[in-house]
């Protein structure tokens, strides 16, 4: 189913990368503090779909409460024991999340945590996080779904049952079925409503290491610029709204009111972000990238040289990765366009360097040398840079989701059904397959950093320009 997630500077330019001890993996805002709670509610599961694979019996009973230790795996079926989501951990577990229908009203938190029979603490956390959504109807399930699953949704959507429901007056089925997050662990879920719970959130353990006062660029009356450190979300993700750029930027500076995310940059990629400090500057920075009045120049360390000059691909209208790109006009794929500015050659970073900044070996055949682009961005398409690059033959340094179908490429020239060696299918089927094949060719999203940061942002003709600090791979 478908989710509705300045100062201190180093000699060289750099920016610091250790944050200040206090900071590093604790909780950054503290919790209200969470009263004892009536065991007087009766509540019942209605589990209609899941997309944790374990048993529900022995998961429950693997469950405990121990806010005293951390997060630790259990070995009895997979699960962890659940204490708090704080301290961090360093790395990401496999994804959980529970889709309930709640078969009798109170508040949210008491519901989860007798459901799920997870502790108090551990479900305030998730709802902290922003890793819990509701809906006063449930959203059809998805086509896997089982014949009791459907005979369960169809039970609880049913006319009948719906017409005597006075929170849905006035609304039709569809706006019912759209999620919200739940903000407050005391609200109130009445019968019927449906929760989806991300109880193993995506995690952001960079933010925990990073100085951020230092990442700050320039700060307004109305916005913000951050030097974005890699590793980390500009706004949050889905089920993770605490460990973002926004949150801890909002921190460092103490603010009293939230910045806001106006544009959006990789986790994997580094450099300038405008952050809105108002409501209104936000959407006013939103006309200004609609009317492409913000230009974003970009570093970019490509693991072979690129011409000189404007590039142009077609990407795959598709909103999930890889990001296809085809040299060929494509209908209705949409229009890439990127100019290399510069190209010179650079050593490759040492692997001191790239043990520390945690760039992946994705198989380059020889690293004796990169080459560093300065990058026009004409249009803004999600991955651009890095799949435009590569599918050039030009992949960034430690993209492990393009460099490795770059490699395969080179290897085997025509696998890319849409690279400049592509092959003529004859049958629909055959090209088909072939897309496929090519899409298992590209690797997993990389897990820090990559050779690629936003080095320079500027609207109003130039009034405003703003510049970040040295990329990575010349920090040694």
């Amino acid at each position: 189913m478908a989710p509705v997630s300045f100062s201190s500077m180093l000699a060289n330019g750099c920016r610091s990368f250790s944050a200040p001890a206090a900071l590093v993996r604790t909780l950054a805002l503290t919790h209200v503090a969470l009263s004892e709670h009536s065991n007087s509610y009766r509540h019942v599961k209605v589990a209609w779909f899941s997309r944790s694979s374990n048993k529900r019996k022995s998961a429950r009973q693997s469950l405990k409460q121990d806010v005293s230790q951390p997060t630790a795996v259990s070995s009895a079926n997979g699960y962890p024991e659940y204490t708090r989501l704080l301290p961090c951990p360093s790395d990401n577990g496999p994804p959980r999340i529970e889709h309930l229908v709640v078969s009798e009203g109170g508040p949210v938190l008491e519901y989860i945590c007798k459901v799920l029979d997870l502790p108090l603490q551990f479900v305030a956390d998730l709802i902290h996080f922003g890793a819990v959504y509701y809906a006063l109807v449930c959203p059809r399930p998805p086509p896997t779904a089982t014949q009791e699953q459907m005979r369960v949704f169809k039970e609880v959507t049913a006319p009948s049952v719906l017409k005597d429901r006075t929170s849905i007056k006035g609304k039709t089925v569809r706006e019912a079925q759209k999620t919200f997050r739940i903000t407050h662990p005391d609200q109130f879920v009445e019968t019927g409503t449906y929760l989806r719970v991300h109880v193993h959130p995506k995690r952001f353990p960079r933010c925990y290491e990073i100085d951020w006062k230092s990442r700050i660029v320039a700060v307004t009356d109305e916005f913000v610029v951050l030097d974005k450190p890699a590793g980390t979300t500009v706004g949050g993700t889905t089920d993770n709204i605490e460990e973002s750029c926004a949150t801890f930027a909002t921190r460092a500076l103490g603010l009293t009111t939230s910045l806001m995310t106006t544009h959006q940059i990789d986790n994997c990629t580094e450099g300038c972000v405008v952050l809105a400090r108002t409501k209104e500057y936000c959407s006013v920075f939103h006309g200004k990238i609609r009317e492409k009045k913000v230009k974003k120049h970009y570093l970019a360390l490509a693991a072979a040289p690129v011409p000189i000059g404007t590039i142009t691909h077609y990407m795959r209208p598709i909103n999930m990765a890889p990001r296809l790109t085809s040299e060929d006009f494509m209908e209705r794929w949409s229009l890439c366009q990127l100019e290399v500015m510069e190209c010179k050659e650079v050593p490759w970073p040492s692997s001191v360097v790239e043990q520390k900044y945690c760039i992946e070996d994705c198989g380059w055949p020889s690293k004796e040398y990169a080459y560093e682009c300065k990058i026009n961005l004409l249009t803004g398409r999600t991955h651009q840079v890095r799949a435009q690059l590569a599918a050039l033959g030009a992949p960034i340094v430690g993209d492990s989701m393009y460099m490795p179908a770059a490699v395969a490429e080179m290897a085997s020239p025509g696998r890319n059904p849409f690279g400049k060696y592509k092959k003529h299918y004859t049958h629909v089927t055959d090209k088909e397959l072939a897309i496929e094949e090519w899409s298992a060719q590209h690797g997993k999203e990389p897990g820090v950093a990559i050779g690629l940061q936003a080095c320079q942002i500027s609207w109003d003709d130039g009034k405003y320009t703003f510049e970040a600090g040295a990329p990575w791979w010349r920090c040694n």
